[in-house]
């Protein structure tokens, strides 16, 4: 990028940067986070909804493929371009657009994300259509007059649209790896139909236009398509319709992403933003390119795992927290034991994330030491069985003193051992909330997922440093991590979650569940889950998690916050006996569709 300083961040600045991480500051950024996480607004992500029961996942077994979605309508969608002979590519092209209808909360394609893909073939690739910043934002746009972080700023205004990416990743994924029975525009129009004709208000997209009712209503564009007249929400039973979103699906199907991007539909978006307060312009969505990047690659007890590089921090924490454990006996350990270790293992992941992580075009991220055996080694010997580390005593880089989780993922396997896990986001629910008006887009509010200011949390608690910093062109820092577990070279396990910060560790308990601890996948899927990420220095566990677990954390010295987690995370196991799907109970409506 032209006019940008390129950040070098090596194994060997690792002591420089620890060095400068007083014992004071550590503290002060623990107490920081802990509000940040704490007192997120409910509301906003939908957890004031959230019950304390989990339920149970319904195992949905079938034997040529299966699609899992947060969504049922999109989910058919998918089984149905299977059946019709479509490859798993082709399937989540299809439901990627349909979610931009029915599940508008996160499904979008005025946001972005990632894909991954295993192909038959053997090899294994990463599509990167994350939002990017427009040219007009710098490490200052998102700071008050004092030089402060402003919150309102970075999650509440249109300053917080970064350039969407979803549709030039779809195609891009369809260009070059769907089967070639279907055409964008065959795959698009079911997402047609459903916003020209609309859909009945169901589930999980009922209960969030309740909770999200002020996001949506401030905006006029917003509030004509999902406000009644007399200013009430859309309840359940009543339709949804969208006829500027059909006719923009219209044109993208006609002329392919250049109608996005260029011409009519991309001065509408910039202008959208711009009377909104934002700065991104036409040239901005012109100058938009999905990357195709070499997957993040590791190895755990016999399997291969792989899932997303950065600029999403996910595929290179997952590695590393799996190399930690997989220095212990987990199939054997007490339940307490495997809880608390991977709770360690969490800490120092995270604390690494938030050092080391951000846009690879710019910054050079550790990537080798990072999810190396022997740097895990060095990890696993800060860790004391019987006691737990405090966060302010760990170091990134190995030592140790003496994202909105509106997201939304779905899993596919196909009849020819094609495999995609995806996960895309408008970060907030319904991202900013605005509708860019005459085209039917939702925007979305992503570079929230910047490190604002260094040492200051996003709106999930997470802090960053320099790595992360707003620049311009520049993708902000991701946790969504879409994963795809082979064994013997074959699709084992297919999953991800949404959950901004809380997504990591979703998908790691889903491989330890799986792999160590043998659970199908539908109990896999439904068991309570644990997150910690360094900072704050809490450990949250949802309801369900036994009160002895509990109990026994508490012992070893981690502080313990019962709350609902919002992830969904939307899996696919390969067995002898089929495709296994079990949609995440937490998401009213999700649904395993296979055939």
């Amino acid at each position: 990028m032209i006019g940008e300083r390129r950040l070098i961040v090596t194994p060997l600045s690792v002591a420089n940067l620890v060095c400068a991480m007083s014992m004071r500051s550590l503290g002060k950024l623990a107490s920081i986070a802990a509000v940040a996480i704490v007192t997120l607004t409910l509301t906003a992500r939908g957890e004031s909804r959230l019950g304390a029961a989990i339920g149970h996942a319904e195992a949905v077994t079938a034997a040529h493929g299966m699609v899992v979605a947060q969504e049922a309508i999109a989910a058919r969608i998918g089984a149905d371009i299977l059946r019709r002979g479509g490859n798993a590519v082709d399937a989540a092209v299809a439901v990627g657009f349909a979610l931009a209808v029915t599940y508008p909360r996160a499904g979008n394609i005025g946001g972005g994300g990632f894909m991954l893909i295993h192909r038959a073939a053997g090899e294994d690739t990463a599509i990167d259509y994350r939002e990017t910043a427009p040219a007009a934002i710098n490490d200052k746009s998102f700071l008050d007059a004092q030089g402060n972080a402003d919150p309102q700023k970075s999650r509440d205004s249109a300053l917080a649209i970064g350039v969407p990416g979803t549709v030039a990743g779809l195609a891009l994924a369809e260009a070059k790896y769907g089967s070639g029975h279907f055409t964008l525009a065959d795959l698009i129009e079911p997402a047609i139909a459903l916003a020209r004709d609309g859909f009945a208000v169901a589930d999980d997209i009922a209960d969030s236009l309740a909770a999200d009712r002020s996001r949506l209503a401030r905006w006029p564009s917003s509030a004509e398509i999902f406000l009644k007249p007399d200013g009430a929400m859309l309840a359940p039973g009543d339709k949804l319709v969208q006829p500027d979103l059909a006719r923009t699906l219209e044109a993208i199907a006609k002329d392919g992403p250049p109608a996005f991007y260029e011409g009519p539909i991309a001065h509408q978006l910039a202008a959208a933003a711009q009377a909104a307060g934002g700065v991104m312009t036409a040239d901005d969505l012109k100058a938009y390119r999905a990357v195709e990047r070499a997957p993040i690659r590791g190895s755990y007890r016999g399997y291969d795992i792989v899932s997303m590089p950065p600029p999403s921090s996910g595929g290179i924490a997952l590695v590393e927290m799996l190399n930690i454990l997989e220095g212990y006996d987990l199939a054997h350990d007490a339940e307490a034991q495997t809880l608390f270790l991977m709770i360690e293992a969490m800490k120092r992941a995270y604390a690494d994330r938030a050092w080391f992580l951000g846009d690879p075009d710019l910054v050079q991220v550790p990537i080798a030491q990072l999810t190396s055996k022997t740097y895990a080694n060095k990890w696993r010997a800060t860790i004391d069985p019987a006691r737990a580390t405090a966060a302010v005593d760990i170091r990134p880089g190995g030592t140790v003193k003496a994202e909105g989780r509106n997201t939304t993922h779905f899993s596919i396997v196909d009849r020819f051992g094609n495999a995609v896990a995806n996960t895309y986001t408008l970060n907030f629910s319904y991202g900013v909330g605005l509708v860019a008006a005459g085209i039917g887009v939702l925007l979305n509010n992503e570079l929230d997922d910047f490190a604002v200011k260094p040492n200051t949390p996003n709106a999930y608690g997470l802090l960053g440093f320099k790595a992360n910093a707003p620049g311009p062109g520049k993708r902000p820092l991701s946790s969504m991590t879409p994963t795809i577990v082979l064994k013997d070279g074959m699709p084992f396990l297919v999953t991800g979650s949404p959950g901004g910060s809380l997504i990591i560790t979703a998908v790691l308990q889903i491989v330890v569940d799986v792999i160590d601890r043998g659970m199908d996948i539908a109990s896999a899927v439904s068991a309570p889950r644990v997150h910690d990420q360094w900072m704050p220095d809490k450990v949250f566990a949802e309801p369900g998690l036994a009160a002895n677990l509990i109990t026994a954390l508490e012992a070893r010295g981690d502080s313990v916050v019962v709350r609902r987690l919002p992830t969904s995370a939307n899996s696919i196991l390969v067995t002898p006996e089929g495709l296994v799907g079990a949609a995440d109970p937490r998401t009213r409506g999700a649904l395993a569709a296979g055939y």
